[in-house]
């Protein structure tokens, strides 16, 4: 019989060996368009500390958003949206058809939806009081968006 513990290990090596596991069994349906990092950092100046950037992955023919921060002092003057716009350009010659994100109702849906993103699915109160939204774009000029 299995034997279960419960941890709270942020880099737990039993979930390696889970993800190790689940990715060998997703590589006969994903194939050629497995994890592939795809990250610009941002800096004040050439050579600087990192104070923000866009973080993410294609996987699966699929762009992923993890996330994307800017300091205040550099919002407003379309970084935000040249960072995206380029991560998608870099996505596409990757192979992948899509990106997407996800985002709560106290951050960015308007930025995002601003740069040609659709809602596709809303967890209700995620945090409780807010909602959680996942939005995509399509980059190989399909225009379906399921509702």
């Amino acid at each position: 019989m299995a034997h279960v513990t419960l941890s709270e290990q942020h880099d737990d090596p039993a979930g390696r060996a889970a993800l190790e596991g689940l990715t060998a069994f997703n590589l006969p349906f994903v194939g050629e368009h497995g994890y592939k990092p795809l990250s610009l950092v941002v800096r004040r100046e050439a050579g600087g500390e990192p104070v923000g950037g866009a973080f993410g992955w294609c996987y699966g023919a699929w762009f992923f958003l993890h996330y994307l921060f800017l300091p205040e002092d550099l919002r407003g003057e379309g970084l935000g949206a040249r960072l995206l716009a380029r991560l998608e350009a870099e996505a596409k010659a990757r192979g992948c058809i899509g990106a997407w994100v996800d985002t709560f109702s106290f951050q960015a849906r308007p930025f995002y939806e601003a740069q040609g993103y659709r809602v596709f699915g809303t967890i209700p109160d995620h945090p409780p009081g807010h909602a959680r939204f996942f939005l995509m774009k399509r980059l190989d000029g399909e225009t379906h968006v399921p509702a």
